[in-house]
């Protein structure tokens, strides 16, 4: 793989990593559901101005145009209004691993899923790293009582098993354009969750600049900008490589939560970590195919 496409793996890692800090700087203003409105309007508003400067054609079939509002609700607008309401109560870095999980939750739906693929021997061995991963996180929670951490923790861990869903639900699109198909989804999701947020919570009132900032960087940045540069870089890398943002983005996450936000970071935070971190390369299964497969000296 060529070094500038390390770099845009690299670059989406860190990004995603990063919104979990942004997260917890926008719920320090507003609601978890408005911050969940604020990230798929701007995302939606930036990749339009993408797909009517490039031209690309759109769908006429009104049935699809509904069916990707329904996928923009749960790829986008559930997950992070999960994330949000579940960083209520947990650290940033937390939350990052945990969305660490995603693709161990992806194996267990595609086994399940009709049609999906079945799970192997190693990537079941990998599932199993990522729970253990889950139950080391939560320990001290557990131990400490806080049940409001621990259901949480437990909020949170429905992002990416929507994530797991939407992956396998977004097969009936392959003949779309990416970028065209994320456009009319994040719109999707902002019609869905607008009601919901106003009703809840209200209109926003923002009156922080770093609320501003937060919210433009994480809408156009790091889900428009970000999603557009996943759908370019796709095609150069490969379904496999272009996975490797999820193992960059906990370490992002936890970096940057206890750099920027002085989050406390734990033993169990790093072990648990770690323990998903191996899952993945498990269900992956290329380092370990290597090493097996390696002459013994």
């Amino acid at each position: 793989m060529a070094l500038k496409y390390w770099a845009v793996i690299f670059i989406l890692g860190i990004g995603w990593g990063m919104s979990f800090m942004f997260n917890a700087i926008l719920l320090r203003e507003l609601g978890p559901l408005s911050v969940s409105m604020g990230r798929v309007g701007f995302g939606a508003l930036g990749c339009w101005v993408y797909v009517l400067a490039a031209r690309k054609p759109l769908p006429t079939d009104m049935k699809r145009w509904l069916a990707l509002f329904a996928f923009g609700g749960l790829s986008y607008a559930a997950p992070f209004s999960f994330y949000a309401l579940g960083q209520q109560h947990i650290a940033s870095g937390v939350a990052g691993i945990l969305n660490a999980i995603t693709p161990a939750l992806a194996v267990v739906v595609a086994h399940f899923w009709p049609g999906g693929e079945r799970a192997t021997l190693l990537k079941s061995l990998g599932v199993l790293c990522g729970f253990l991963g889950i139950v080391v996180l939560s320990l001290p929670l557990l131990q400490g009582g806080r049940q409001s951490e621990v259901w949480a923790v437990l909020i949170t861990l429905c992002a990416p098993l929507c994530y797991a869903f939407s992956v396998n639900i977004a097969r009936q699109f392959r003949d779309m354009d990416p970028v065209v198909l994320v456009a009319i989804a994040l719109t999707g999701a902002t019609l869905g969750i607008a009601p919901l947020a106003l009703g809840v919570e209200g209109v926003p009132v923002i009156t922080r600049l770093e609320t501003w900032g937060a919210m433009l960087v994480i809408g156009f940045i790091l889900t428009a900008a970000a999603f557009i540069l996943f759908y370019w870089v796709l095609p150069k890398v490969g379904p496999t490589n272009i996975t490797l943002p999820t193992l960059i983005a906990p370490v992002s996450a936890l970096a940057m939560g206890a750099w920027v936000l002085q989050e406390t970071l734990k033993v169990e935070h790093l072990l648990g970590m770690a323990a998903i971190l191996l899952g993945l390369l498990l269900i992956d299964g290329r380092l370990v195919r290597k090493i097996w497969h390696k002459p013994m000296l």
